[in-house]
């Protein structure tokens, strides 16, 4: 563990359930509404199969996907409806944006490092969430980088992207796996539960905010 703010040069932050909660359950629904079929057709066709994470890895385009689906249930709705359905799941976890916003105040260097896909991406750095782009400029995404945590891979190209040293990286993300992935690329990685944790192993650390 790092012991003085001195040693940490960047903060990445994973993006789902730490920055912004989201519930696929929601997207079932909606991609059920617009696709004329059922959430549990939805849940097995796009998330159960395996689709879903070989959109998160940049494997198969927006476009690929939405073609897919249309000839999937024999249905033709616009992509517009498609993406927001399956993007408009997203809610601000307050604490922990304030923790950003106060790194962000102090000059901190930040970015976000995040299975995502395409779509979720480009919603949430819409109206909803300026805050992305103004407090995280870079975006390390596994749509992107075409590898998700916990590959080590991911943990390498993160590192590259922000010019840092993995060991001057701090991380905080949700999942115990993908905490160990960092971890074993030389990041100093916590897990998220709650901001005042997170609020408080940035002080152990010494980052003053």
């Amino acid at each position: 563990m790092a012991e003085t703010s001195s040693t940490i040069e960047f903060f990445y932050f994973d993006l789902g359930k730490v920055l912004l909660d989201f519930d696929h359950e929601i997207a079932c629904r909606q991609l059920a509404d617009v696709l004329g079929t059922t959430a549990e057709v939805i849940r097995n066709d796009v998330f159960h199969s395996g689709e879903q994470w070989k959109y998160e890895r940049g494997q198969i385009t927006t476009l690929e996907l939405h073609r897919w689906l249309c000839d999937r249930y024999d249905v033709s709705p616009n992509l517009e409806d498609v993406c927001h359905a399956a993007s408009h799941i997203f809610h601000p976890i307050p604490g922990t944006i304030e923790i950003a916003a106060a790194l962000h105040a102090t000059g901190k260097r930040m970015g976000i490092l995040s299975n995502t896909c395409d779509a979720h991406w480009e919603y949430c750095l819409g109206k909803p969430f300026p805050f992305l782009n103004e407090y995280f400029p870079v975006h390390a995404l596994s749509f992107r980088l075409g590898t998700m945590k916990p590959d080590p891979e991911i943990y390498r190209k993160a590192a590259a992207l922000c010019e840092v040293a993995p060991e001057n990286i701090f991380f905080v993300d949700d999942r115990p796996e993908n905490v160990a992935g960092a971890a074993n690329a030389g990041y100093d990685a916590v897990l998220f539960t709650e901001p005042a944790d997170l609020r408080e192993a940035l002080k152990v650390r010494g980052v003053r905010f």
